[in-house]
Parts: structure tokens; sequence; C-alpha cells
């Protein structure tokens, strides 16, 4: 746990952790997988970011919402992180040079959308170090949930072609229902649930 807050501090410039982030993330690094249930705001993305950096390789972060990637990616930078996104508003030179860092081994964290992830995209990427897959606003993979996106039902067999790293499910409301539908999906028979703040 020191070795986290350390590298809490040193890469992010947080004096410590919010309630509910340190047992997940280190849960993560020891390589378990988990649901994380979390209200807006109280630090979700830190639950996979400092995992990420400190299992070293790439974390693979699949999310839906464009301008949220653009303003994770954007303050990844800023702090120093080698952060980048695939998604359709990125230029086709961009994603080549995103590509050619994920394959060197450069990239820490890589943002995709979730329909990106077509065949092709999976040969590019099978001999990529990628240590560990997280899944933002997982809730879009249960149909009881809110706002439902077909293309993530694929993640789960996307996991298994990346040779089950470990992974992390992560939504700020999701009923027992929608949890459940999360897990099956991606597969995850032995995650760890996280819930806080949600009845």
């Amino acid at each position: 746990m020191n070795d986290l807050e350390s590298l809490l501090r040193k890469r992010f410039g947080y004096p410590g952790f919010r309630d509910g982030q340190a047992s997940v993330c280190t849960h993560l690094v020891e390589g378990g997988d988990a649901l994380v249930v979390m209200p807006t705001g109280a630090g979700k993305s830190l639950c996979y970011q400092l995992p990420a950096l400190a299992r070293g390789g790439t974390t693979l972060v699949v999310s839906p919402l464009l301008a949220l990637m653009k303003d994770q990616v954007d303050a990844l930078q800023a702090l120093g992180i080698r952060a980048a996104a695939i998604n359709s508003q990125v230029s086709l030179a961009e994603r080549r040079d995103t590509m050619s860092e994920l394959l060197a081994g450069r990239l820490e964290l890589l943002y995709v959308a979730p329909e990106r992830f077509g065949p092709a995209f999976l040969r590019r990427i099978e001999n990529a170090p990628i240590r560990m897959l997280a899944i933002d606003e997982a809730h879009c993979l249960s149909q009881w949930g809110h706002d439902f996106r077909p293309d993530y039902l694929r993640l789960g067999e996307v996991r298994e072609q990346l040779g089950r790293p470990p992974t992390v499910a992560l939504t700020a409301t999701a009923t027992p229902a929608v949890q459940a539908d999360i897990l099956s999906h991606l597969r995850l028979d032995d995650a760890r649930r996280f819930i806080r703040g949600f009845d």
C-alpha cells in the first residue's frame, strides 16, 4: 500500500486516497478482476489509472463517450502520463502514431471506443503489452441498463482474445440485475464487487 500511496503522490499529485479507492487499486494491482460501482465525482477513474501505472505495460480503457475520453487523455498527458485515444475523432495519422507507440510498449493507457474492436484492430493489438482491461460506463453492457450499447456485448470475447488480462468494469449506477449482467457478459466469474454510495 505504501508503494501505491507514493505512486499516487508522485504521478497524480494527490496527498492520499479518497474513500474506497485504496482497496480497489490494491486488488487490481494484485491481478484480481473487479466490478466498481461508485458515484460520479467519487474518483472512479483513479481506480484503474493508478493500477495501470503500477502494473506496467498498457491498460486498455473502453469508453463510449468521446468527449470524456478526450478530457481524460488531456488530463493524464498534462501529468506526464503516457496516454492516448483511438476513436472516430482521431485522424488516420494520429491513429498510426498511437498504434506504433502501443506496439513499442510506450503507452501507459490507451482509450478506445467500443465499436473499434473489429477483427483487424484485434489482430493489430494482439502483440501489444496489454496488462489490464478497464471498461468504463459498464452499465452499457446490460440490457437492463439505462444506456445499453450493442457494441459492448463483444467485450467478453475481446477479453478472451487478449488473453484474459485482469479486468475492471466501472459504472456510477448499477442495480443488482445490471451488476450480474455486466459480470456475465464479461465472463468475470470471480470478480470482486466494490459498491459505494449506491442504494
